[in-house]
């Protein structure tokens, strides 16, 4: 049985209709992701998985328990990082991780973990000094102060620099290694093709599509691109025989070779070797999961 399932959830404010019928399926030991904007209803459906909001109707399982009816149970196996989140102004490092630890009958080694995040010189810094990296990392320290079987991450890295970003994806990837599953949601699509195994694309309250980053660029996005640069006056015959092509366009010296299948680039540079064709750059511009969600949607994943 998959760790976490959703089934047809709908949740609503009023007239409002946050989430929409919305069905996935995690398992074991896999990082799956809820992608999508702000505001496409990715928190919503966190906070009922996390049991915070009771879903209007539909059913959820984590564990094989309900995230109402078994809280209790769920919180020595669960860890959980909010969206927003805070603390005392002038509690320190050390005492917020030893208050979470006495929550539980068999925490794991505070200062290991505070080592493992980076943290160690902070532990007498009160939380107040802290950088917004450092926060985000002492909030994970605190959902994985059980050492949970199930991680749920809302939002982890908004707002942050790409070297506290990084130092994040890593941690992520080695809660995943320890044998762990992780959900996650993101409107950042660089993290989700990061760091997902699999993803659930949402847009207003609705599921669009499930699949790895790499099969939905593939089953959405399948043109690839090549951009070279050349003053050879026979190219343009040599690069309409290679398969696959879809268009051909220039400007001066510069050529833009659009076209389908995953060889393009092969047969691109077999054709520029076979005819001995001098090239003065060469690139590729293989689509994305914002490119997918633009065909999907017809509309910026950022806004």
């Amino acid at each position: 049985m998959p760790i976490i399932e959703v089934s047809k959830i709908r949740k609503t404010y009023g007239k409002t209709v946050a989430v929409d019928e919305v069905s996935f399926a995690v398992e074991e030991g896999e990082i799956f992701g809820l992608i999508g904007p702000n505001g496409a209803g990715k928190t919503t459906t966190m906070e009922c998985v996390e049991g915070l909001r009771r879903p209007d109707r539909g059913t959820i399982s984590v564990l094989s328990l309900d995230p109402i009816r078994d809280a209790r149970a769920l919180q020595q196996k669960v860890g959980v990082q909010l969206q927003q989140a805070q603390l005392q102004k002038r509690i320190t490092v050390r005492e917020a991780v030893d208050l979470w630890a006495s929550l539980y009958p068999r925490p794991v080694d505070g200062d290991a973990l505070l080592d493992r995040l980076g943290l160690s010189d902070k532990r007498r810094a009160w939380f107040m000094t802290l950088s917004g990296g450092q926060k985000q990392r002492l909030f994970i320290a605190l959902a994985l102060i059980h050492d949970p079987d199930v991680v749920l991450l809302d939002e982890l890295t908004t707002g942050l620099d790409p070297q506290a970003r990084r130092a994040i994806w890593d941690l992520v990837r080695e809660i995943r290694a320890r044998g762990k599953t992780v959900l996650l949601t993101t409107h950042l699509m660089e993290e989700a093709e990061r760091l997902c195994d699999r993803v659930a694309i949402v847009e207003r309250g609705r599921v669009i599509d499930i699949g790895t980053p790499a099969g939905l660029v593939r089953r959405h996005c399948p043109t690839q691109t090549v951009v070279l640069e050349t003053t050879d006056a026979g190219a343009a015959a040599h690069f309409e025989t290679i398969p696959g092509v879809e268009s051909i366009s220039w400007h001066d010296s510069r050529c833009t070779i659009r076209g389908t299948g995953g060889d393009l680039v092969t047969h691109v540079i077999q054709c520029l070797a076979e005819h001995r064709i001098r090239v003065t750059d060469f690139r590729t511009e293989l689509p994305n999961l914002e490119d997918v969600f633009l065909t999907l949607t017809g509309h910026s994943i950022r806004e």
